[in-house]
């Protein structure tokens, strides 16, 4: 299994102050241990036991996998107050943030087995990192173009074209144009022994204006 590679040490920013505490705490309300839930996320214990004490910050894709693990989401990871059960979310209300270069706006409703995303993805490239784990995952390029890589075969999504596959695929997304790629992105949330994420990227922080 790859392992993720380290974050960059120092102090959280603010808008990551409770989400230490919480990764610890939801580890434990789902009865794993350190060790347990590192291999789940593909992480070592030592890097797991960082995130949790807060001398290491965790990237986007390394939220999205501590949430499926948990069974809950970004936004609840990142200690976000939930919206009312409105069916509705208006465009006002979602807030973008940023981690590891990645701009993501939650676009679902919370406490759903689904979550939902507005992911922009930069220009740059993401190596031999991939993830796997269990569930679906679905997207829609908006802008740009995307290159999709699913086992073996790469594909270049263009706007307009949509991917939906069983995420037990290793697979891995990165922009194939200038300027990156915007998509709609919905994965499922599950918890599973077998759940392993393997990217890497930098420290999420919501972003001003």
């Amino acid at each position: 299994m790859t392992e993720l590679p380290d974050e960059p040490s120092g102090p959280a920013p603010e808008e990551l102050s409770t989400v230490a505490p919480r990764l610890r705490d939801l580890r434990r309300r789902n009865g794993l241990t350190l060790e347990t839930a590192a291999q789940r996320v593909g992480l070592s214990p030592a890097h797991l036991s960082r995130l949790e004490t807060g001398l290491r910050q965790p990237s986007l894709p390394m939220l999205l996998a501590l949430a499926r693990t948990y069974g809950t989401t970004v936004s609840d990871l990142l200690g976000e107050a939930a919206p009312e059960r409105d069916p509705i979310l208006r465009a006002g209300r979602a807030e973008p943030s940023e981690a590891g270069g990645w701009t993501y706006w939650t676009v679902g409703g919370a406490g759903r087995a689904m979550q939902a995303l507005r992911v922009h993805v930069p220009q740059r490239a993401q190596g031999d990192l991939v993830r796997v784990h269990p569930g679906e995952e679905w997207l829609y390029v908006l802008n740009g173009r995307l290159r999709l890589t699913l086992g073996e075969a790469v594909h270049v999504l263009d706007p307009g074209d949509a991917a939906h596959f069983d995420s037990l695929t290793p697979h891995r997304l990165a922009a194939a144009a200038p300027g990156g790629a915007e998509l709609l992105f919905v994965h499922t949330l599950l918890q599973s022994g077998a759940a392993e994420l393997c990217l890497g990227g930098g420290a999420p922080h919501r972003r001003g204006g």
